[in-house]
């Protein structure tokens, strides 16, 4: 079992910045691949950036060159950096772990994301 917790969403104005954080806590050392996902209102969920351990991220188009994904292991936690965002960015920030031995597929509670002058 892995149990995330995300952080770090809120209001902030078109052009600025805010970091979401995700700590894993439960069984983290099972956990091979983390990633954030978004939704907004009205549209299915969908990828932001992932990665799989040992491999490079992966960035949804729309974010690319604004977002970095990254994660400090002794902490168990990963972070969605998000730079120059825009009102299209607004949704509710989901974070996501995928485990092996056992295998699993995990979701944080999720954080509010809203881009508005």
């Amino acid at each position: 079992q892995v149990q995330l917790v995300e952080s770090g969403g809120g209001l902030v104005q078109p052009g600025g910045s805010l970091r979401l954080s995700c700590a894993a806590s439960g069984s983290p050392f099972s956990i091979y691949a983390m990633g954030w996902y978004r939704q907004a209102p009205g549209k299915q969920r969908g990828l932001v950036a992932r990665f799989i351990i040992g491999s490079r991220p992966t960035y949804a188009d729309s974010v690319k060159g604004r977002f970095t994904i990254s994660r400090d292991n002794a902490k168990n936690t990963v972070y969605l950096q998000m730079n120059s965002l825009k009102p299209e960015d607004t949704a509710v920030y989901y974070c996501n772990a995928g485990t092996k031995l056992p295998a699993g597929d995990y979701w944080g509670q999720g954080t509010q994301v809203t881009v508005s002058s």
